[in-house]
């Protein structure tokens, strides 16, 4: 299996547990309310902003799987065992989340979706927790809560990172409920000389259908203006394409510098170092800067000020002991934003922080699929060394990897919107 950074090996029990979990259980309508009304009021509130990116029609660039290089086109690529994808070439216009969807982003989706907390759509895992998993869990879940609020954040420091535990199905279902929910108010700011757009979205408890038909396992976009998961061609140009020609063939090596290609990790951004008790950046005047785990140096970590810090070190859901604990896991997922290290486009953590979800369906690395859908991330990952960064880093995976839901706590998406979206006029 490919990720567009490595996972940790896991013990064979370790695995064998995780591969042995039940799937997810199949729940065509479970976010349909039973009277078949949108109940729009009965969603919780979110704020989305975006960054635009414009130039429509730029030229793609071609990559070679991780490796360190871009060309013109695939024509003039070496031919190797990994071919050559050509990435970056957007006709329109469109708009990609400044940040990472938070925590208290997913928290307030799930208490509305899931109002009484019957998890049918398997969208909260007990390793999601902070008293299972103390370093990692994000997520606390209560049984005899009032409904709507079922779903709580396991510490306050998680409201504001990226939400980690996120398969394709995940962040479909999120840009569904916010596609079907309804835009409140929407702010346009220019800031940095990058143009910005704030979504009030209340948020709606459909999400089988949407932006996606979750009834077809391959789904594609349904419509052509509304909130989506953005492509592999979006998020590359996002992250690398330079509009004023900077870079090679117009494109950075890292999304927060030009860097140079071919020159290893050496023009790669610095790591951010974290507070132990909260996750903020404590070195953001260091730029560029992100959340990755540079070669030979110490990964980005923190744990919650709360846990004791030998619970911090040792208590985990896949019964390792500590030693292979601190091996297997390292880096940490940081602030959103505080590395204060933009792409062309104004976005920031495209390098570093969580691993992202595309909506772009590929080919399984062995050719067959076994009847599962493949799909494109990118992003680098905190636990990951600088090559993650790189736009060559087309990483794939299955959409609904349950394996991954237990033990990969650096998975996360952003939002992207296509087309004219707003406030209905009454």
């Amino acid at each position: 299996m490919r990720l567009a950074s490595p996972r940790p090996r896991l013990p064979r029990a370790a695995a064998v547990a995780c591969a042995l979990s039940a799937p997810l259980a199949p729940a065509a309508a479970a976010g349909t309310p039973a009277d078949g009304s949108d109940r729009h009021r009965t969603g919780e509130v979110v704020t989305v902003t975006t960054a635009g990116v414009g130039d429509p029609g730029n030229p793609p660039v071609g990559v070679v799987p991780f490796t360190d290089a871009v060309y013109p086109d695939c024509a003039a690529a070496p031919a190797t065992p990994g071919g050559c994808l050509t990435v970056g070439g957007v006709r329109y216009p469109y708009e990609i989340g400044k940040l990472e969807v938070t925590v208290a982003q997913w928290v307030a989706f799930l208490n509305t979706v899931d109002p009484d907390g019957h998890d049918r759509l398997g969208l909260w895992d007990a390793n999601e927790s902070g008293e299972t998993w103390p370093r990692y869990g994000q997520v606390e879940f209560a049984e005899d809560a009032r409904r709507g609020r079922h779903y709580s954040l396991a510490h306050p420091e998680w409201a504001d990172k990226p939400y980690g535990f996120a398969d394709f199905l995940d962040a479909a279902r999120f840009v569904n409920s916010l596609f079907n929910g309804r835009v409140l108010a929407k702010d346009t700011a220019t800031e940095g000389g990058f143009t910005y757009h704030s979504y009030r979205v209340r948020l709606s408890p459909r999400t089988e259908r949407g932006m996606y038909d979750l009834d077809r396992p391959d789904t594609t976009r349904t419509a052509a203006s509304g909130f989506v998961v953005p492509s592999q061609n979006e998020w590359v140009k996002a992250a690398y394409y330079d509009p004023s020609g900077g870079g090679t063939y117009s494109y950075w090596k890292y999304p927060t510098n030009a860097g140079v290609f071919g020159d290893g990790d050496a023009t790669a951004p610095g790591p951010t170092v974290l507070d132990p008790a909260t996750g903020d950046v404590t070195n953001a005047s260091i730029r560029p800067l992100a959340s990755y785990h540079p070669s030979g140096g110490a990964a980005p970590t923190w744990c919650p000020g709360q846990v004791p810090p030998a619970e911090c070190a040792t208590v985990n859901p896949l019964g390792l002991d500590p030693a292979t604990y601190a091996t297997l896991y390292q880096g940490s997922l940081s602030t959103g934003g505080q590395a204060l290290s933009a792409s062309p486009w104004g976005t920031f953590d495209q390098g570093g922080n969580a691993v992202e979800w595309t909506d772009t369906i590929t080919p399984p690395p062995t050719g067959q699929d076994f009847g599962r859908v493949w799909r494109r991330l990118h992003g680098g990952v905190s636990n990951a060394p600088a090559y993650q960064l790189w736009p060559s880093a087309v990483g794939l995976q299955p959409q609904d990897n349950v394996f991954y839901r237990h033990t990969y706590p650096w998975l996360g998406f952003r939002i992207g919107v296509v087309g004219d979206v707003g406030p209905k006029r009454p």
